[in-house]
């Protein structure tokens, strides 16, 4: 469970995070016209009858994100490797998906093994049986719980202008736990420390607004809370959420 830090620190969520994106493309754009620069002066020759394109803004937006994303390597809180993917369907949505590794078959046996030793061990010297069974029923209905309930194989978040926010969940079961917020009860998107155990950890989350005054925050709804990613991976989905919150 994430505790949020009290006081001021709501305003003081890391706004400096909002580094203009058109930067990026700047740059890709300024190396792409020195690559056609440098062919032009090694061939000699310019093909001036062929019409030049001009990409769409569309086009320009999933260059950019695909630009923002690649050869970025991500972990969670605990060092584990999780992967986050950024697919831009239009300029008005964008979906971001936080994958983490899947169950390890290895862990289950060594766990398994384990249980049923220690259960084998009892057994010799009680001689009783029902210690067993006790352990094997145990140890399935303890699987089938974890995978059910508590494995998140990934989490999803689809942010659409005007319409709202979709918060999913994919567990290793195959259950799916979907939530929905309208974009009229959103006030902000902001990264928030909170204290996590013995440290302090960065989250994503949505700012509510309260009915009776507008502008003040009602309650918090945290983002990505089973795969917990750090900071460098927050900071690209609330780039790109920020964007699209702006045109609002």
């Amino acid at each position: 469970m994430l505790y949020p830090i009290t006081g001021d620190t709501k305003r003081h969520t890391h706004r400096f995070l909002t580094t203009d994106l058109a930067a990026v493309g700047t740059v890709r754009g300024t190396s792409t016209g020195q690559n056609a620069a440098e062919t032009q002066s090694t061939t000699g020759h310019v093909y001036r009858d062929a019409p030049q394109r001009r990409p769409t803004r569309t086009a320009n937006v999933v260059e950019k994100v695909a630009f923002m994303m690649e050869d970025e390597a991500f972990t969670d809180i605990n060092g584990k490797t999780i992967s986050l993917d950024c697919q831009s369907h239009s300029s008005l949505c964008r979906e971001f998906t936080v994958s983490v590794p899947k169950v390890s078959i290895g862990k289950v046996l060594v766990y398994t093994c384990c249980v049923w030793l220690l259960a084998y061990a009892v057994f010799c010297f009680t001689e009783n049986t029902a210690v067993l069974s006790s352990a094997i029923i145990v140890t399935l209905v303890g699987m089938m719980l974890h995978i059910h309930f508590v494995k998140v194989d990934h989490e999803s978040l689809i942010v659409i202008r005007s319409l709202g926010i979709q918060m999913s969940s994919s567990y290793a079961s195959g259950r799916e736990t979907t939530t929905f917020i309208e974009m009229s009860k959103i006030k902000d998107i902001v990264i928030n420390e909170a204290i996590y155990m013995h440290q302090i950890i960065y989250y994503l989350c949505v700012l509510l607004k309260d009915p009776s005054e507008p502008e003040a925050v009602s309650s918090v709804v945290p983002l990505f809370q089973s795969s917990k990613p750090r900071l460098n991976c927050l900071v690209k989905v609330y780039k790109s959420c920020q964007e699209i919150l702006s045109k609002c």
